[in-house]
């Protein structure tokens, strides 16, 4: 059901229903009462869908669908195409990652939205923000800041840069540089880093991932956000800007990524191989058992559908393990 929020005074946007309330930490056991869980899980088109991200995928679906309501429903579970870049995106790779996902026994439960449809919708956001003086413009490139130690220093702030050929940053107001996490405990990020004023627009015209992705979540109305340690830095900066827009955030949960020995974070910029839609149960095995989850001998060979109702009826958050990577063979 949709109803129209409030989002800043004079300006209102449409989105999913969800309570503003912290919701809680569910046991597998525990059947939980009062809120409405929506998980996602967020790709992008650059590649093909690889071991590591079947990792995300899978503990994102079975942490939404191990949740059971008041009135017996499981959590929702959406998925959002961040099409947004381009020149990174590769051709087919949104309809390829759709095929593996419904391979693999993980359906969504509403239309996909893809980024690339939202663009007015930033765009309504970022002048509104203007006119509540909470952007500039920047002119810095990224070698100038490397040049000065890394941060950001708030150089173009007292400048009044005109918006052409300029990126748009956020005047951080709140800095937040430590949140509770469901998996990892309490993580505290770069204090430096988390109250840099962040880009929200690119040079290029580009929508920047903080931005698209903050939106998207309050336009979808989740509720619980499951994906990989490697985004555990911009989670602080996402929560900033929840904060700036006031808004209430999701529930937080980063599990371990998965690294080769030679200390590669398995990436469709690292070329990993994409899994197979063929025969899913040996990589949908093996994602289980990453993440800490019970097996059975005779899982190979069972069905997608078996196994994934198994392993929703059987997952135990807290069979993972609290640490940010995990080297596979």
């Amino acid at each position: 059901m949709l109803i129209v929020a409030s989002f800043f005074k004079g300006i209102t946007i449409k989105t999913k229903r969800r309570l503003d309330h912290e919701l809680l930490s569910h046991p597998e056991t525990d059947i939980l009462k009062y809120h409405e869980y929506r998980g996602r899980f967020a790709p992008s088109p650059s590649g093909l869908l690889h071991f590591g991200s079947l990792i995300a995928a899978l503990a994102s679906y079975l942490d939404a669908k191990s949740f059971i309501d008041e009135h017996g429903k499981h959590g929702k579970w959406l998925v959002r195409i961040e099409d947004i870049d381009p020149p990174r995106e590769q051709l087919g790779a949104s309809s390829a990652i759709l095929t593996t996902l419904e391979a693999f026994g993980l359906h969504w439960d509403e239309e996909v939205l893809y980024q690339s449809t939202q663009t007015n919708y930033y765009q309504d956001v970022l002048e509104h923000l203007a006119q509540q003086n909470l952007t500039y413009h920047c002119q810095c490139t990224r070698t100038q800041i490397k040049a000065t130690g890394g941060i950001y220093q708030g150089n173009c702030k007292p400048l009044n840069l005109p918006s052409d050929h300029n990126a748009i940053r956020l005047i951080n107001q709140y800095g937040i540089d430590q949140f509770s996490d469901i998996f990892q405990g309490q993580v505290h990020c770069n204090k430096a880093l988390a109250q840099e004023d962040f880009i929200l627009k690119r040079k290029d015209g580009l929508f920047a991932y903080q931005l698209a992705v903050v939106l998207d979540d309050i336009y979808q109305g989740i509720s619980h956000v499951i994906r990989g340690c490697d985004l555990l830095e911009p989670t602080a900066r996402q929560l900033s800007f929840f904060a700036s827009l006031k808004q209430t955030p999701p529930r937080y949960g980063h599990v371990p990524v998965a690294t080769t020995a030679q200390g590669y974070k398995l990436s469709k910029q690292n070329k990993a191989p994409a899994i197979d839609n063929n025969h899913p149960q040996p990589a949908l095995i093996a994602a289980l058992k990453f993440l800490g989850q019970p097996t059975e001998q005779d899982m190979l060979n069972s069905s997608v559908e078996n196994i994934i109702t198994w392993a929703i009826k059987h997952w135990q958050r807290n069979k993972i393990k609290a640490t940010t990577e995990i080297v596979i063979d």
